[in-house]
């Protein structure tokens, strides 16, 4: 029996190390980044193998192949959305190469060039030559590859015209072969990698508000936009009775058991309320459920949202001693995730969203994908990432170029040399709301929620919203 337990033990630890590696795989891979060099490593080896067991025909011409198309493979899928990363790039640019090499062959051949003393020695002119004619035709049709250069050499040392006559061929049937792999790879896998990878803007549609604080019911019209962007979305109005409401109703009534059923009837008259206001004013279901807070309203409210199927939480800002509440904090530790709402105005529409983000990463692609729902159609979003180097302008550029390119929504990107508070400072007055990230690593806009810079939250005069992500797997 000992034994027994043991091994369920040592089975139970095993699936929650797969489940936890699994979910840190699957926010990595939806880093874009990650996803190209993933890609790199394991389709431009299946890619050459392939290649390989095709040129079979002249094995001899098997090394002047693989180094050119090995180069512009990985040229293609490092940078799958560069100017040079295009299929008729490729074909042209190894093609137009080996040509003309080839031709240069041919000219020699002729008896035109100068010819080395070693016939197996390429000529410096002839060289120069192959190198000058890939250089203009290149231009001239604009399929420029640095690979090609490499085939308009390689081709040189096959030394007669009949052999370099089927290396053109090779080069040429193996770079469609890649250009066809990779034209399906970009178009169906990396254009479409938000449907098939990124999980954080496929959930999330089912929302569990507790109703807690003067600015409730702001928080509810937020969560309820939130699920409306879905098809299948659903907003549940939660509300916690305590152990005073109930005692003061006892002291009125004299019986607790009656005063217990008298507190959550009112409450959930309450919630009702808001429930239709919410349904008629956006169209989405709304269900009610009142709870008992125990010992721990934060488990609670985590246990209820896994009851109604909730994947995310959105709760109200609450504070206590200039921190944030330990019912908050209690929430980030959980399993689902969790948004919190600080209202400046009670306002319940957002049209001019701000987010706020670090790196690319599965809460940037949230908090961007939220913001999209948020504003519909007509409102605008902006996503900026702060900087304290010039130098690094450009890597920032292209994160928010691979974090926005797979949003359905016209993004404005923004890259300012300055720090996260002085930014939001200057110019949050334009927006409605600023998302903001509860990363688990501490990030630039993560620590907006810890001192020193959570205390700059209330000195905005907009709502702000605080993401953290809890993947469930």
């Amino acid at each position: 029996m000992r034994l027994l337990h043991s091994v369920l033990s040592l089975f139970r630890r095993a699936r929650r190390f797969e489940r936890r590696e699994l979910q840190e795989f699957r926010a990595w891979i939806e880093t874009t980044r990650n996803l190209i060099r993933l890609t790199s490593l394991l389709v431009i080896p299946l890619l050459l193998a392939l290649v390989t067991f095709l040129s079979h025909v002249n094995p001899a011409l098997s090394f002047l192949l693989f180094p050119p198309l090995a180069s512009g493979t990985h040229t293609l899928f490092s940078d799958p959305k560069g100017k040079y990363s295009t299929p008729v790039n490729l074909i042209g640019g190894l093609t137009i190469g080996a040509l003309c090499g080839w031709l240069t062959l041919v000219i020699r051949h002729l008896g035109w060039l100068p010819v080395a003393n070693d016939v197996a020695t390429v000529s410096p002119i002839g060289a120069a030559l192959s190198i000058f004619m890939t250089g203009v035709f290149t231009w001239l049709l604009d399929v420029e590859l640095s690979a090609g250069f490499s085939t308009a050499l390689l081709v040189l040392l096959t030394n007669t015209p009949d052999d370099a006559g089927i290396y053109v061929l090779s080069i040429a049937v193996s770079s469609v072969l890649v250009a066809v792999v990779f034209y399906f790879w970009r178009r169906k896998v990396y254009a479409e990698r938000a449907q098939y990878l990124y999980q954080s803007t496929k959930g999330d549609d089912h929302v569990l508000i507790p109703m807690r604080g003067p600015h409730a019911n702001a928080t509810a019209m937020l969560g309820a936009r939130l699920a409306s962007a879905h098809d299948a979305g659903k907003v549940v109005l939660l509300k916690l009775s305590d152990d005073e409401a109930i005692e003061n109703s006892t002291e009125e009534n004299g019986d607790k058991k009656s005063a217990q059923e008298r507190v959550v009837s009112a409450y959930a008259a309450d919630l009702e309320d808001r429930a239709s206001k919410i349904r008629t004013k956006i169209g989405v279901p709304c269900e009610v459920v009142v709870a008992s807070a125990g010992t721990s309203p934060a488990r609670t409210v985590i246990h209820t949202a896994h009851e109604t199927n909730c994947d995310l939480i959105a709760v109200p800002f609450e504070t206590r001693y200039g921190s944030l509440s330990p019912f908050i904090r209690e929430l980030f530790n959980g399993d689902t995730d969790v948004l919190v709402h600080r209202s400046a105005d009670d306002r319940t529409s957002w049209d001019r969203v701000m987010v706020t983000v670090r790196r690319e990463s599965d809460v940037a692609h949230s908090m961007l994908d939220f913001a999209v729902r948020l504003v519909g159609h007509t409102g605008g979003v902006s996503v900026a990432h702060c900087i304290g180097d010039e130098r690094h302008r450009r890597t920032a550029e292209e994160m928010l170029a691979h974090l926005t390119e797979t949003i359905e929504a016209m993004v404005e990107t923004r890259v300012a040399l300055t720090s996260i508070e002085d930014f939001l400072d200057t110019y949050v007055h334009s927006y409605d709301l600023v998302i903001v990230g509860a990363s688990q690593d501490r990030s630039a806009a993560s620590r907006f929620v810890a001192p020193p810079t959570f205390n700059r939250i209330d000195t905005l005069d907009t709502d702000v919203a605080i993401l953290d992500r809890n993947f469930r797997i």
